[in-house]
């Protein structure tokens, strides 16, 4: 007999749910407890507010990206790394994908979360310019320090803003698909494309196609 999950994991994973399919601000503690069936009091019990489950979910979302973003230890780095950098980030963003849509109104409603944020934020970038030095040392891109830092920055902005534009481009901001995200990440093989060798081109193109969704299918309401 599967173990019974405990109420205030119930309630992290409903909003979860609720936040990425109708957006954080339009869903309160009173909608997550409805949809629960549970009281409110038995909500606030376990979370005081909205703040509070967000930040357990940003918690999961930093943990997750933590435990992936990194270079290769004790080998040079592969284009199976570069394909499992970007199927990770795939699900990191598809699972939580209401931190990317709302998150300026997310740091602005609690400072605590935003200080999280920008340690976070920080945290990505230096990691993001050891992993493409890594790729630089394995022969698979071509970049000087500078480059490195600067498609570190330009990736990280790509990812990051992807889905507000997603919601900001398409009729309906609610209902987007893992595909649409999909191409997000395609876009930052773009921005890597000009630095790859030759050598490594072939296996490169091979997953630029393995990637790419169409812009116009990525922008269609699902």
């Amino acid at each position: 007999m599967a173990p019974r999950i405990k109420t205030s994991e119930r309630i992290v994973q409903n909003s979860l749910d609720l936040f990425n399919q109708q957006g954080e601000r339009s869903v309160s503690t009173n909608h997550i407890a409805a949809h629960m069936e549970i009281s409110p009091g038995n909500l606030y019990y376990h979370f005081p507010n909205k703040q509070a489950i967000i930040a357990v979910l940003f918690a999961e979302y930093e943990a997750l990206v933590d435990s992936f973003l990194r270079p290769p230890q004790g080998r040079a780095a592969t284009i199976e790394d570069k394909r499992f950098y970007l199927k990770a980030l795939l699900a990191a963003m598809w699972r939580y994908r209401f931190l990317h849509r709302d998150l300026e109104h997310l740091l602005e409603s609690d400072a605590e979360l935003a200080g999280r944020y920008r340690r976070f934020s920080q945290r990505c970038l230096i990691q993001g310019q050891s992993i493409y030095k890594g790729f630089v040392d394995a022969g698979i891109l071509a970049m000087d320090a500078v480059q490195i830092e600067s498609l570190t920055l330009n990736a990280w902005i790509v990812l990051t803003s992807w889905v507000r534009f997603l919601s900001t481009t398409r009729e309906s901001a609610n209902h987007l698909s893992e595909e649409s995200i999909k191409r997000g990440v395609y876009q930052v093989l773009v921005l890597e494309s000009g630095f790859v060798t030759p050598e490594a081109r072939e296996a490169v193109d091979r997953l630029l196609n393995e990637f790419y969704v169409p812009l116009a299918k990525a922008l269609e309401e699902v």
